[in-house]
């Protein structure tokens, strides 16, 4: 019988290491918690060679990170990316904010239990090698729940749902969390099942010292210890002389380091053999032992028949076609564990779902793979926040807040709509309806307006001498095609009016003016970078092509070509992260207003106040070198680098300014915060040129 621990739960591993040395043989097994985890691996017939190599493989990262990997992210859910948005999405229901119900919705758990669990499907857990059960508790009663039959891996993942953390698992209709809130140590549930001697391995559940309670996250931890050691008092008190209780002494091991569980094996075997005396009078002779355990390696392979329908349950906004179109799983073909795990990791990466799992159901010699895809009960509306700062130290500093609407399946084809508010540095109004023509990736038309305010610096040297204000709004339409996850091609056009004025200062030349515009564009967008804040492998690209025409009511005919990439490799904890960039218009006799690159700041010519060199055309090009110092728990790390870089501004609004190539360095740090990437750097031009920047956002 194993009781709960979280990470110190790995130390049942090292409990039955030593009674497998001994010959013990087990009759049933019984587990909450982490001990269901454990013991229904065990009990399904894994060898204790195969769980030391999973509990090796896992990470705290693995188990609660559900983000799917970025290259296969929908193209959309990455464009959101070069936004400085942050966390997660907050859902508007019936007035109110909502959210999820734990920090992770547990796929990621759920993925790793199924490699844990060697039988699946729905199951009598008498039928299997080891008689088990699992406890769970429900939420709704406050009751403990105890599991004999169902889907192994489900069950698992129910008995280990701690509230906040992970989000209840619902199993018949029943909203269920940790098994260790009502029944942590499940002597009583051993005994039901027939166990004459029960061998109790408790791993303790140390309360949180005062200086650990002084967070919401402290408190709420110490007051699931409390519940948990209560009714473990009860458990200890039933246990009976025959029986043999074991409490590896695991000290300060944390219940939440998950990346370091295979330390704790070692504290399980020394328990055990403490106690070797009493274990060993348990045993029996080395063929009965060799017979009982063939038994238990006696589980059915994988089952490699195939389905002959593929069901889509439990969604009422998104269109059952849609899921099936982006699953790679197909009718006639065997269900293949990794395909399938990167089936529903892709389904949930939509951001539609709140959970998915599957489930194969039997009738008549038909087999049904039956998806269960569940909605996410705080959409379709979501609201998203931002923000932005940059400061030099030199009084020089600007700020941009956002806010992000978006309103998901409007309609069976997923048309969504989406609205972003910015006001700060730049103040932008941005609203565009997305339509899919096609189910699935494919065709679409999306229709925007937008308003926008930017300010344009005019330096010499680090003095600004003036500020530029330019004022837009556009209305445009768009048609294009998502090509697959990492492409996306747009035609469209747009058509408005923008108004430049000065704001501050004066500059000769500089006046205010008044434009038409009337273009259009073609935009091909690519990304399989694996991250954005700090990427360590991969490419993006961005092509763009605009053409302004009188005949399409605008005041100038011009046409811009502007070409930016990046490709990222990395060497162990070291990464090399190469870009450039290059604008160039043509067709036009001055620089106007529409045509004006603000450039300079933190990796776009270091060294440059931010903003401070603008002109008609750019060419840049930059390496950075990263190297991680800190591995973090599940943010990317602290980082330490420098970057080298050489531009050229052509045609600079601010006569006797930089110009010719112009090249730079910076030095920094940077952290992956919760609210983005945080870096502090030094940057120095090769003319003096030199600035200090607290920078939080995307460079």
């Amino acid at each position: 019988m194993l009781s709960g621990g979280g990470a110190r739960g790995a130390a049942h591993v090292g409990v039955l290491k030593v009674l497998e040395e001994l010959r013990v043989p087990i009759d049933c097994i019984a587990g909450t918690s982490m001990g269901a985890l454990v013991g229904a691996s065990y009990a399904s017939g894994s060898t204790i060679a195969e769980m030391e190599g999973m509990v090796g493989s896992l990470t705290t990262e693995t188990l609660f990170n559900d983000d799917l990997p970025r290259q296969d992210r929908d193209i959309r859910r990455k464009q959101d990316d070069y936004t400085n948005l942050f966390g997660a999405e907050f859902g508007l229901r019936g007035g109110e904010l909502r959210m999820a119900k734990g920090l992770v919705s547990g796929i990621q758990i759920e993925t790793v239990l199924r490699r844990l669990a060697r039988v699946h499907g729905v199951a009598r857990f008498d039928d299997l090698p080891i008689p088990f059960r699992a406890v769970a508790t429900d939420l709704t009663t406050g009751l403990p729940v105890v599991f004999g039959d169902g889907e192994l891996a489900a069950v698992m993942r129910a008995s280990m749902s701690v509230p906040g953390a992970v989000a209840p698992a619902e199993i018949d209709g029943k909203l269920l969390v940790d098994g260790g809130l009502t029944d942590n140590l499940p002597v009583g549930v051993a005994r039901a099942m027939g166990a004459e001697i029960v061998i109790a391995v408790n791993l303790g559940t140390p309360l949180l010292k005062r200086d650990a309670l002084g967070s919401l996250f402290g408190v709420t931890e110490q007051m699931i210890n409390i519940l948990t050691e209560q009714n473990v008092r009860g458990s200890l008190a039933s246990l009976k002389p025959t029986d043999i209780l074991i409490q590896p002494e695991l000290g300060d091991h944390s219940a939440g380091d998950f990346s370091g569980m295979m330390s704790t094996i070692p504290f399980g075997v020394e328990a055990a053999r403490r106690v070797g005396a009493r274990l060993s009078a348990l045993a029996v002779d080395a063929d009965a032992y060799a017979a009982w355990r063939e038994r238990r390696r006696s589980t059915e392979a994988q089952d490699r028949r195939p389905v002959d329908a593929i069901r889509v349950e439990g969604v009422e906004r998104v269109n059952p076609a849609y899921v099936e179109q982006l699953i790679d799983t197909r009718p006639g073909a065997p269900v293949e564990a990794r395909v399938i795990d990167r089936d529903l990791q892709r389904l949930y990466g939509t951001g539609d779902f709140e959970h998915v799992n599957y489930r194969i159901l039997e009738d008549n010699g038909r087999r049904t793979l039956a998806l269960r895809a569940l909605e996410k009960s705080w959409g379709p509306d979501y609201l998203r926040l931002g923000l932005g700062l940059n400061s030099d130290f030199r009084g020089n500093s600007y700020y941009n807040l956002l806010a992000r609407h978006r309103r998901t399946w409007i309609n069976s084809l997923g048309g969504e709509w989406r609205t972003e508010l910015q006001f700060g540095r730049v103040d932008r109004l941005f609203t565009e309806f997305y339509q899919p023509l096609t189910i699935g990736r494919g065709l679409f038309v999306a229709p925007s307006i937008t308003l926008e305010q930017r300010p344009i610096d005019l330096f010499s040297g680090s003095t600004r001498l003036a500020r530029f204000l330019a004022r837009y709004w556009l209305a445009g339409i768009d048609v294009g095609s998502e090509l697959n996850r990492s492409t996306e091609l747009r035609v469209g056009y747009r058509g408005g009016r923008l108004r430049g004025e000065l704001e501050t200062g004066a500059l000769a030349g500089l006046d205010d003016s008044r434009e038409r515009i009337g273009l259009v564009q073609a935009r091909l967008f690519f990304d399989q970078l694996d991250s954005i804040s700090f990427p360590r492998a991969g490419q993006a690209a961005l092509v763009e092509l605009t053409g302004s025409r009188r005949s399409l009511g605008g005041d100038k005919t011009s046409t811009r070509g502007d070409l930016s990439a990046t490709l990222v490799r990395s060497f162990g904890d070291h990464t090399l992260n190469g870009a450039f960039r290059v604008s160039r218009p043509t067709g036009s006799s001055r620089v106007a207003t529409s045509d004006v690159i603000s450039w300079g700041g933190f990796l776009q010519q270091s060294g440059y106040p931010t903003g401070s060199l603008a002109g008609e055309s750019l060419a840049f090009g930059r390496i950075v070198y990263y190297n991680k110092l800190v591995k973090q728990t599940l943010l990317e790390g602290l980082y330490a680098g420098f970057s080298l870089e050489a531009g050229r501004i052509d045609k600079p609004l601010v006569p006797g300014g930089p110009d010719g190539l112009l090249k730079s360095a910076a030095l920094f740090f940077g952290l992956d915060s919760p609210i983005g990437p945080l870096y502090i750097a030094y940057g120095r031009a090769a003319d003096g040129s030199h600035s200090y920047y607290l920078f939080l956002g995307k460079p």
